[in-house]
């Protein structure tokens, strides 16, 4: 994967770690290598994955080592939204009582993330979160909250990542989230 500038090795197993943590940590914010939201799908996508983006230069590393199976967002694994990409996160798959891992992870490509700061903040709760937790995301309100809405019906719903440069916070299925 190093036509996005990721390690295969070293780079995809620190992404992995920090991917680890923040998922059980939901509103932590990681350092993974950069740029974050490429070493998350390089780290994720093999070829058993569906991947939606429209990011070209994912889509052609992607492609060129075998490892791209493309789908909508409404059928893909991994969504790759870019910070100000018109994805409707709310069509996304949310799996099943059943089998409620076969929903989507989202990863956004954000400007700024932070524990608290400038932005869109959205407060966390759940499980591997000491009563709340604030996080801050460069995002519109309203893409925030039809995340929120899609992740609603626990166990169903979607998990998040939020990568910047490189940083990394998630917000998995089980969190609730509440936009300010």
């Amino acid at each position: 994967m190093r036509a996005l500038g990721i390690d295969p090795v070293h780079d995809t197993r620190r992404t992995f770690d920090g991917l680890l943590e923040a998922m059980s940590r939901p509103g932590t914010v990681r350092t993974v290598p950069a740029p974050a939201d490429h070493a998350v799908l390089a780290t994720l996508v093999d070829h058993e994955i569906t991947v939606s983006t429209d990011d070209d230069a994912v889509l052609d590393a992607l492609s060129g080592q075998g490892r791209l199976d493309p789908a909508d967002p409404a059928d893909a694994d991994i969504v790759h939204v870019r910070e100000h990409a018109e994805t409707d996160v709310g069509a996304c798959k949310r799996g099943s009582l059943i089998e409620p891992a076969n929903g989507a992870t989202v990863v956004y490509r954000v400007e700024a993330l932070a524990d608290v700061s400038d932005g869109t903040t959205v407060t966390l709760s759940g499980p591997g979160v000491d009563e709340t937790t604030a996080l801050s995301v460069s995002l519109p309100a309203s893409a925030l909250s039809t995340l929120a809405e899609a992740q609603s019906a626990y166990p169903r719903g979607i998990d998040a990542v939020f990568a910047s440069e490189d940083r990394l916070a998630a917000v998995p299925r089980s969190a609730t989230m509440e936009v300010a």
